[in-house]
């Protein structure tokens, strides 16, 4: 399975990836596990769906959210493979974290969003644990916010 050929089928351009907005590192390479740092819903420049799911975002755009975050996963992951994504071996996990107000309980729905999209770029490697919780409030006002293990 080529997973260019995968993102080409599933109409995926990969951004430039986002640079860090404080005193960390896009992603971290151990052995031979890469950590990407959290990913917001950035596109071209913007973060989408600013606010808290349940107050003035809905399910869908947060699901849309989750699935800008894995694309963004992916443009760092893209990077820290020297531009070769074949080299994944398996996602490992996902954590997501979902601003939302306190009588939310649908973060599992949002977190769908971003695995379905990871396992539709990747297939069986691409099947992960995970974990998706609430949360008062994200960076920049975003509603979602993912970060990711691999191995390569």
């Amino acid at each position: 399975m080529d997973i260019y050929e995968n993102l080409k089928n599933l109409k995926i351009n990969l951004p430039t990836p986002v640079s860090s907005v404080a005193n960390y590192l896009p992603y971290t390479i151990h052995q031979n596990t890469i950590y990407i740092s959290g990913q917001l819903p950035i596109k071209n420049g913007d973060v989408l769906h600013q606010g808290q799911v349940g107050q003035n975002i809905s399910i869908d755009e947060a699901i849309e959210a989750a699935q800008i975050c894995c694309i963004n996963i992916i443009a760092q992951l893209n990077e820290a493979t020297d531009k070769d994504l074949n080299k994944v071996k398996r996602c490992l996990k996902l954590g997501i974290f979902v601003a939302c107000t306190s009588d939310f309980t649908d973060q599992p729905k949002v977190g769908n969003g971003a695995s379905d999209l990871i396992v539709n770029i990747f297939g069986d490697i691409g099947k992960h644990s995970r974990f998706s919780v609430g949360c008062t409030s994200l960076p920049l006002n975003a509603c979602v916010e993912i970060d990711a293990i691999f191995a390569i």
